[in-house]
């Protein structure tokens, strides 16, 4: 049984969400490899889960998040 990205980012959170610093780092890693769809479920699940503890932090990262466009080749 294998696990989604997003499955494997909130694993990784929740194991980190002792040290702030650490929690930064691995959700702006995490932003940089989810889909948009998967950005704005990580980030309700953030805000419900750690919303109090790291508001700012989220602000911060979320706040950043830049959707990169896909460039098809045109045959």
């Amino acid at each position: 049984m294998s696990i989604t990205v997003l499955e494997y980012v909130k694993i990784i959170l929740q194991k980190v969400s002792f040290d702030a610093h650490l929690f930064e780092k691995e959700l702006r890693k995490a932003l940089r490899q989810l889909i948009p769809a998967e950005v704005k479920e990580l980030k309700q699940w953030c805000y419900t889960l750690f919303g109090k503890i790291y508001y700012r932090i989220l602000r911060r990262c979320f706040a950043t998040v830049r959707f990169r466009r896909l460039r098809f080749a045109r045959e």
